[in-house]
């Protein structure tokens, strides 16, 4: 059970900060300019902890072959969750959300919590992944900070905007304060049994199935930064959205940097 406690501790602060959003979302209320600028932020992080962290981390596990078709996979089922079911981030696709839930929120809910189920689901199967790749039983252990550290971080920041994106949505739908929150706490539990069920599956497999699947869940964090930014362009200024985008990628680029 060695390490367990540090990745249930990680994945119940990611719990927290998205129900905390939801709360701050249903009982304060956040303007959409703020929401963008966070939204963007959390994208520029997803793309640098892809790109500066889990790439390097993953590449000697995989090959590069494996790695590419990794990372179409994870971009390929958040694609298709998003085209046929529903878009897995309400953060990501904020306006969307906002003119589906005021006209047949009771039709897509169903929807809804499956694909936020599935794509926070991949959030705690990520955390679990980069604490699990540098293992004692791995030749990465050195590299600890390298990975963990800039993944805990993107995934923590983009679950602010996720649940004041998810709480809004709720509250616009018609639901008391204290029943939107609920919902979220209950879409967003999967972060903890995603994390828990990556925990006891990765533990004795072998380096490159763990390489793998944090290059597919690469891949769905490609999907959501270009997602989040496009989506953002066209609703608001390209000042504001790629300004706080290149912060938060900057940010994560050079935590993984300074960490190896």
């Amino acid at each position: 059970m060695e390490g367990v406690v540090p990745i249930l501790l990680q994945l119940l602060f990611a719990f927290a900060l998205a129900v905390a959003g939801s709360a701050i979302s249903t009982w304060f209320g956040l303007s959409h300019g703020r929401l963008c600028a966070l939204i963007s932020f959390a994208a520029g992080t997803l793309l640098g902890v892809t790109l500066f962290a889990i790439l390097p981390e993953t590449w000697h596990a995989t090959g590069w072959w494996r790695l590419l078709l990794a990372l179409a996979s994870g971009y390929g089922v958040f694609f298709l969750v998003s085209k046929y079911v529903h878009h897995v981030c309400p953060a990501c696709a904020a306006s969307h959300f906002d003119e589906e839930a005021t006209h047949r929120f009771s039709e897509i809910a169903t929807a809804l919590i499956v694909a936020l189920a599935i794509h926070s689901t991949s959030d705690g199967l990520a955390l679990a992944a980069g604490h699990e790749s540098h293992g004692p039983h791995t030749q990465a252990h050195e590299l600890a900070g390298a990975l963990d550290w800039p993944l805990l971080l993107a995934i923590c920041v983009h679950k602010v905007p996720e649940g004041l994106a998810l709480g809004a949505l709720l509250l616009g739908a018609g639901l008391k304060p204290t029943a939107a929150i609920g919902w979220v706490a209950l879409v967003e539990s999967t972060t903890i049994l995603g994390g828990v069920i990556g925990v006891f599956v990765l533990r004795d497999v072998a380096p490159l199935w763990t390489g793998l699947l944090l290059a597919h869940v690469g891949g769905g964090f490609l999907y959501l930064a270009g997602h989040a930014v496009l989506g953002e362009l066209v609703k608001h200024g390209k000042g504001l959205v790629l300004a706080n985008f290149s912060i938060g990628f900057l940010l994560i680029g050079g935590l993984a940097l300074a960490l190896r």
